[in-house]
């Protein structure tokens, strides 16, 4: 498909979610961001809880910063080389937007890994669970580049309901398919957040999750059928070849993923500023489970890593 080929259903929804007006101060804090990487910024993506509630006091917005290259955002080459075997390098912004202090995390990705990890073909499945839930893109270079994050937005939307049909029942409906979905992608991880959080996901935006359950079906040539008053439901029985598949295919998404989680968690304390207290934080804030960071960690931060790691792990704030 060319980018300049009509909008299917699906995309015109997601081109509309994308294009959603943001507050100033989120702007300001992109704008920031991006002139930290001036001259190969293509857009920035806002997600997370933020941009789900418009609460930005004593919180953390969440971005994915867009980059033509790797080599184009750095000068340091273990950086280079970090986001291209580990994408995403994550960073810690700050910045003043009204006499008070915005405070952003970022993950920087180039637009062909994107392009890359969110199709079926990519056995992690970090970069296509998040980046089918709600985004805004702030700050696109082109037209073009728009277009192009819609059909990347919206392959990601495919490739998790894609995932997880051959294990839902015939009549399953939005609810069942968006939650089992969730739930998976947060099980091929290393999560500090509760059973139910698939559900728990689903809920905070149902309407625009049920709104995509239609079109995204028929993109993937999945039959539906309306159970009467208006609910889509899934019509078809999958077969038994299909189940054992998935759930093969699962067992090899959730050996990666954990094993990726694990590699980026390390990474980030050399790479991420202040990642070893972020961490801590995120951690405390998802699982309820409260680490102390002492100075000598800080120090070593890839050792305390692995420490904690041990000690949470057996305290239950990863599964």
């Amino acid at each position: 498909m060319t980018q300049n080929a009509p909008y299917s259903a699906l995309e015109t929804l997601i081109a509309a979610e994308l294009a959603r007006p943001q507050p100033q101060a989120v702007l300001e804090a992109a704008q920031h961001i991006a002139n930290r990487h001036e001259g190969c910024v293509l857009g920035i993506l806002f997600y997370g809880s933020c941009l789900r509630t418009g609460e930005l006091d004593n919180n953390i917005l969440d971005f994915h910063l867009v980059v033509s290259s790797y080599d184009q955002a750095y000068d340091s080459y273990w950086l280079k080389l970090a986001n291209r075997l580990l994408p995403p390098n994550v960073f810690y912004n700050e910045c003043m937007v009204d006499g008070r202090v915005i405070r952003s995390k970022y993950n920087i990705f180039s637009l062909e890994d994107i392009k890359r990890r969110v199709l079926p073909s990519s056995t992690n499945v970090s970069v296509w669970a998040r980046f089918s839930q709600p985004m805004a893109f702030l700050l696109a270079d082109s037209d073009e580049t728009r277009q192009t994050i819609t059909r990347h937005v919206s392959n990601a939307v495919l490739t998790m309901l894609g995932a997880a049909l051959p294990l839902c029942d015939k009549g399953a409906t939005s609810d069942h398919v968006w939650t089992r979905a969730l739930g998976l992608t947060y099980g091929a991880e290393l999560r500090s957040e509760p059973p139910g959080k698939g559900h728990e996901v689903y809920l905070l935006d149902a309407e625009r999750y049920d709104a995509l359950f239609g079109p995204a079906l028929t993109r993937l040539g999945a039959p539906m059928t309306d159970a009467g008053d208006g609910t889509l439901v899934l019509n078809r029985q999958q077969s038994a070849k299909d189940v054992k598949a998935a759930h093969r295919a699962w067992m090899w998404r959730r050996m990666n993923g954990k094993i990726v989680t694990f590699l980026r968690l390390i990474k980030a304390s050399t790479t991420f500023d202040g990642g070893i207290d972020y961490l801590a934080w995120k951690i405390e804030r998802h699982s309820g489970v409260k680490i102390e960071i002492k100075p000598w960690q800080r120090r070593f931060p890839v050792i305390a890593g692995l420490m904690h790691f041990i000690r949470l792990r057996r305290r239950g704030a990863f599964r």
